[in-house]
């Protein structure tokens, strides 16, 4: 009898491995073919051949899949549990995630002086998410028109904008309208829009290049494309489980470093294909760039009193 229920408790051992194994469903608020999600595709593979039988994560897709302004809401509610995604497109949750974009150190930094534990902080607390980690840096935004300007005057200009230079497009005198990546071809093509914002690298994953004449420099800000995850599904973790998560995506994080190529290709191939650069000189470049912080800080400190000073002194250089 002993002997019997021994032999069925062990038939029955891998069936109770398999049913402690969670999967993580995941979006992009970004499409397939884009750089960002092609960077972060190794990172699953990995983790799901590791966590084979603990924890895998289930790419369900891009905006085909879901619209990229409401992903920050699918991962706060527990639609999905996880998102590739930028602050810029769930400020309608929580003011404090368009300030991701003015950190002037790498995430690398924050993980060390408290930046990132804040930025738990107030996720956690507004947002019900938590902020596993950034997979882009050390790559600024920078302002691309069909129209050459001589000075930083957007007036009269209808530029493409996402929260992440509103105010600044607007306060150098631009008419600005919000789309979807996927929506900036056709707008271009029609004269819908005279310009958009954009980080330095990825023009060429939507062939925006084709409609574009002019790059202006320097650039400002720093792109940010994150993992966020729904704060229930974090704690609902085994300790394992999240350790596992955290070490690939501090490993993804790691690499960021290599960005930093990828924008100098890009940079040469905008050259290849005859996107003319536009430069202001030393004094009116630098106002330029300060400007763009000013606004930005000021704004984020309107916002969030309670956060945004905290946020300024971690994220500044």
């Amino acid at each position: 009898m002993k002997k019997t229920v021994w032999l069925a408790a062990l038939a029955l051992a891998p069936l109770a491995v398999q049913a402690q194994e969670t999967t993580l469903r995941v979006v992009s608020a970004f499409a397939e073919n884009t750089t960002y999600v092609k960077n972060l595709m190794p990172m699953i593979q990995k983790l799901n051949a590791e966590g084979k039988g603990r924890l895998q994560i289930n790419f369900i897709g891009g905006p085909k899949a879901m619209p990229p302004f409401e992903v920050g809401n699918a991962v706060r509610t527990g639609v999905v549990d996880m998102a590739l995604t930028t602050g810029a497109f769930y400020t309608n949750i929580m003011p404090e995630a368009d300030a991701l974009k003015l950190t002037q150190v790498p995430h690398t930094e924050l993980r060390k002086n408290g930046g990132h534990d804040l930025i738990n902080r107030i996720w956690n607390e507004k947002a019900n998410m938590q902020y596993l980690g950034r997979v882009i840096d050390f790559t600024p935004f920078h302002l691309y028109l069909t129209k050459k300007i001589d000075k930083p005057d957007l007036t009269g200009l209808k530029i493409r904008i996402t929260p992440v230079y509103r105010e600044f497009f607007q306060a150098l005198g631009a008419t600005v309208m919000q789309t979807a990546p996927g929506e900036v071809y056709t707008a271009l093509e029609r004269g819908v829009v005279d310009g958009y914002g954009w980080p330095i690298n990825g023009i060429f994953d939507f062939n925006w290049h084709e409609k574009t004449k002019f790059r202006v420099d320097p650039g400002f800000y720093s792109a940010e494309v994150s993992l966020v995850m729904n704060l229930d599904k974090w704690k609902a973790l085994a300790s394992g489980q999240r350790d596992l998560l955290t070490k690939h995506v501090i490993a993804l994080e790691a690499q960021n470093d290599s960005w930093k190529k990828v924008n100098e290709d890009d940079i040469r191939k905008q050259k290849e294909a005859g996107i003319q650069t536009i430069t202001f000189d030393a004094a009116t470049a630098k106002q330029y760039y300060d400007r763009a912080y000013d606004i930005a800080w000021a704004s984020a400190i309107k916002a969030s009193p309670q956060y945004g000073p905290q946020m300024k002194q971690l994220f500044g250089k």
